[in-house]
């Protein structure tokens, strides 16, 4: 099967060419004709099998025809990361429609989102909190709005966005298609779709466990020697792009200088970082100026990169579905990947965990040691001060649930 038996116009079909798509993914192959037809869409799959696209190209083909210059449709998703990815998309498939798009969020001023919705766009991609602010402040006419995405909306969920949701929603047209895509559908979002959906076609594509091309291992290690063992497995892996998830912020940060200290190429993606430098560090890690990137589960569900080779959590996730988007940074593009844990058997919350994630992925995950590394070390080898920073608020883990620190997911400029 190709794009071709879609019967999408030339100037998409140009450009799905100079993309590089070859063959449609099984979640293209059943959503895009299913969009086109102009159904309601329930579509579940793993990350990295192509989601965005098969709901971005029968968008475009379907604002085609018709006036310009009013918001026709509206993407919803849960932080900046994944906006501007599923913006990057629509700008270089729609590179010939003369469709115009813009993302909107926060962290960066109103002003300049005003004004370039005054100029006239076709499409919004959108953040929960900053939408709601231009709907309140009467910036953005929705009236108009013949499409709705809720891209991750589970995410949307965990973090808070179901009210925000809630309140957009009674700003748009009661006719409209309503698109719904995730990689996780929790009892929750089930409910949630009962209520926005019209007698939606329900696609689901391998969806309930991690990507099949990723191997899992992880490597058991005392606390006090975590760091020391992530610099070991760097030094002795032969890695493409590596993806680094901790907890917290605070640790990203301090983990990201040390790895700079020891000469690597690296960078970090957390919630202090301003807009800008949030963009910076994603394209430097895209383009190549950064090999390893240190970050929080901000990133999980905002960078496609096809080279990231392995990602490793450096502190487990709080959830198995967190733990399977996060790993589905690694094995996109029919690569294959690698995805490392590192786990502490003297915490209680990484033993539970590692339970719940073998569960998830229908058996016990391999457990590796690595050649030559000191496992009966006393001390770690890293400077107490910079130890102490990387693994900031260990002590808590116990007090209080995973998720409470660090990133604040709820805070409406996601």
């Amino acid at each position: 099967m190709s794009f071709t038996t879609f019967n999408l116009k030339p100037e998409l079909m140009k450009q799905i060419a100079s993309e590089g798509y070859t063959t449609p993914t099984p979640i293209q192959k059943q959503a895009i004709p299913a969009v086109l037809s102009g159904q309601d869409v329930m579509g579940l799959a793993q990350t990295g099998t192509g989601k965005t696209a098969a709901f971005v190209l029968p968008i475009l083909q379907k604002l085609m025809d018709g006036s310009r210059g009013k918001v026709r449709a509206l993407m919803i998703a849960p932080t900046r990361e994944l906006a501007e990815q599923i913006n990057e998309t629509i700008k270089a498939l729609g590179k010939n429609t003369g469709l115009h798009s813009m993302t909107i969020y926060g962290g960066v001023g109103m002003k300049g989102q005003i004004s370039k919705l005054k100029q006239g766009v076709d499409i919004i991609v959108a953040c929960p909190g900053r939408l709601l602010d231009h709907i309140q402040g009467y910036t953005v006419n929705l009236k108009h709005i013949e499409i709705l995405v809720l891209d991750e909306a589970d995410q949307m969920f965990d973090m808070g966005f179901l009210p925000n949701i809630k309140q957009i929603l009674h700003s748009l047209p009661d006719k409209r298609q309503t698109l719904l895509f995730s990689a996780t559908m929790p009892p929750e979002i089930r409910r949630l779709t009962q209520a926005i959906l019209k007698n939606p076609l329900t696609l689901e594509v391998a969806h309930t466990k991690p990507v099949e091309a990723i191997t899992h291992a992880v490597y058991p290690v005392n606390s006090h020697l975590k760091t020391d063992l992530l610099l070991a497995l760097l030094k002795k892996t032969p890695t493409q792009l590596v993806l680094i998830f901790t907890r917290t912020k605070h640790r990203a940060k301090s983990l990201d200088k040390i790895l700079q200290k020891e000469g690597y190429r690296a960078s970090s993606l957390q919630g202090n970082l301003s807009q800008a430098k949030r963009q910076a560090a994603l394209n430097g890690f895209k383009d190549g100026t950064f090999d390893i990137m240190v970050a929080t589960d901000i990133a999980a569900r905002g960078i496609d990169v096809s080279l990231v080779s392995h990602v490793i959590n450096y502190d487990l996730p709080d959830t198995t579905e967190a733990y399977t988007h996060r790993t589905g940074r690694t094995g996109r593009a029919s690569r294959t990947g690698d995805a490392f844990s590192l786990v502490c058997p003297d915490i209680a919350d990484d033993r539970s965990m590692l339970k719940q994630i073998e569960q998830k992925l229908g058996g016990p995950v391999t457990s590796l040691t690595l050649e030559g590394f000191n496992y009966s070390a006393s001390n770690s080898a890293i400077p107490k001060a910079a130890f102490a920073r990387a693994y900031e608020g260990s002590p808590q883990r116990k007090k209080k649930p995973w998720g409470n620190s660090g990133d604040s997911s709820k805070r409406r400029h996601r």
